[in-house]
């Protein structure tokens, strides 16, 4: 599109030089394909960035976005409310793990993440544990990019260079190729090493010096690395033993991503809160939010004087009407085409076997996938680190598929209603690029 300027728009996490030189655009969506500007179709095997689970321009959302928007575009949700907000709480309320009924709506998982430390922090001052203010968080997580969230880092890339919180220590990364290569669904070799790194933490710190663990159930931007069996279990043990709260990131792993509605309820371990966004309406309206245990937001309510808001944090779109109703539409989706629990059927199936029919190709180390989760790993060989993520990336960008490079891992999140014959185009393609760039 050569009448476009790309001198404005910063774009994220772009080389926006390199951009400029070679444009990539998409200009429509229909499916699970975009298109390119010059129509050219690209299936999407990344949903959006994880977060377009019920596929793209889903006409019952626009439709339920247009009515609201011509009904009432926004009010504000500080001392006031809106219908949708609250319908929207309690529907998702049904897909929720026990005792977690209430939501705190942000406008994405960063600010989730960064909203759900404050509850924490907020949590341990008003029940008297003011001592609690430090946080564990894990190698190899990803949890935005607010101050918090950049704390929390577990890509040192992703810290480097930016201003982060210091009360903080690290649970050790859950890849492990060398012992669970080749996996389907959770790898057995770690859970006791990872269990013994959080107790060395809680003798050295102390658990009364301790707020909160927060991890991904699945790690997603790290690499798409699953939990070996029962390490989330005692996690959730540790953490009752020791008095700490455990906030799950579900950004990633919640709408139907693992085939449960949350990774929590596909897991059977119930956090103390779950951060969500991306795919809470199908990626098409920013939107997210906390989910949190009633028990903690009574806590706080009754520690707090009622002549003043519990908690002195918000955000001027959080429950925005417009996001809402698209996520009750959305919801509608889920629900009605049972896609919360599609990677778990016949679809997860199809998809982890196409997936790990992949192991042939060159330079492959690893394959593991999870419901509609995958990465194929490759060993880099006398590439420069990351090389091979990215040209590969390219190349299928040039075949026509979206798959996303962490270092030399490709990822895959595909939309939860894809089809076979869809995933069977994303295996010849993928094939078809990596043969092109490294046989």
């Amino acid at each position: 599109m050569t009448d476009l300027n790309f001198e404005y728009w910063w774009q994220p996490f772009t080389n926006n030089r390199a951009f400029a030189d070679y444009s990539r655009m998409f200009t429509r969506a229909e499916g699970n394909f975009l298109y390119t500007d010059d129509d050219r179709a690209v299936l999407d095997i990344t949903a959006g960035l994880w977060c377009c689970n019920i596929g793209h321009a889903r006409k019952s959302v626009a439709d339920a976005v247009h009515a609201q928007l011509m009904q009432i575009d926004f009010a504000p949700p500080f001392q006031f409310g809106t219908p949708p907000a609250f319908q929207f709480a309690e529907r998702l309320m049904k897909h929720t793990p026990d005792g977690i009924n209430r939501i705190f709506f942000t406008n994405s998982g960063s600010e989730a993440v960064d909203t759900a430390l404050k509850i924490a922090h907020l949590y341990q001052q008003t029940r008297g544990k003011g001592s609690k203010t430090r946080f564990i968080s894990r190698e190899q997580g990803y949890h935005g990019v607010n101050i918090g969230g950049t704390s929390m880092q577990g890509l040192p890339s992703n810290r480097q260079g930016f201003p982060v919180l210091e009360q903080l220590d690290w649970l050790p990364g859950m890849l492990d190729m060398e012992r669970n290569a080749f996996t389907r669904g959770c790898p057995q070799h770690g859970t006791e090493e990872m269990a013994q790194a959080f107790e060395k933490i809680i003798a050295l710190r102390g658990a009364d010096a301790i707020c909160a663990v927060i991890i991904e159930p699945i790690s997603g931007a790290g690499g798409v690395v699953v939990p070996p069996t029962g390490y989330l279990k005692r996690i959730r043990e540790l953490c009752d033993e020791h008095d700490i709260l455990l906030i799950f990131d579900e950004v990633i792993t919640g709408f139907g991503r693992t085939g449960s509605a949350f990774a929590a309820g596909e897991f059977e371990v119930t956090p103390d809160m779950m951060t969500s966004a991306k795919g809470i309406n199908g990626g098409t309206v920013p939107m997210g939010g906390v989910f949190v245990k009633d028990s903690i937001q009574q806590s706080i309510f009754d520690n707090t004087p009622t002549t003043v808001p519990e908690f002195f944090h918000g955000n001027t779109y959080s429950g925005t009407p417009v996001a809402a109703a698209a996520g009750l539409a959305a919801l509608d989706i889920y629900e009605g085409e049972a896609l919360f629990t599609r990677a778990s059927g016949e679809t997860g199936q199809y998809w982890e076997d196409a997936l790990h029919g992949l192991r042939d190709l060159p330079q492959v180390v690893d394959i593991r996938n999870y419901g509609l989760l995958g990465a194929v790993s490759f060993d880099c060989g006398d590439l420069p680190a990351k090389a091979v993520g990215a040209k590969i990336h390219q190349r299928c960008y040039e075949n026509g598929l979206l798959c996303r490079p962490v270092g030399d891992h490709m990822v895959m999140s595909p939309p939860l209603n894809i089809s076979h014959e869809e995933i069977d185009l994303f295996i010849e393609v993928f094939r078809k690029s990596v043969l092109e760039v490294l046989a």
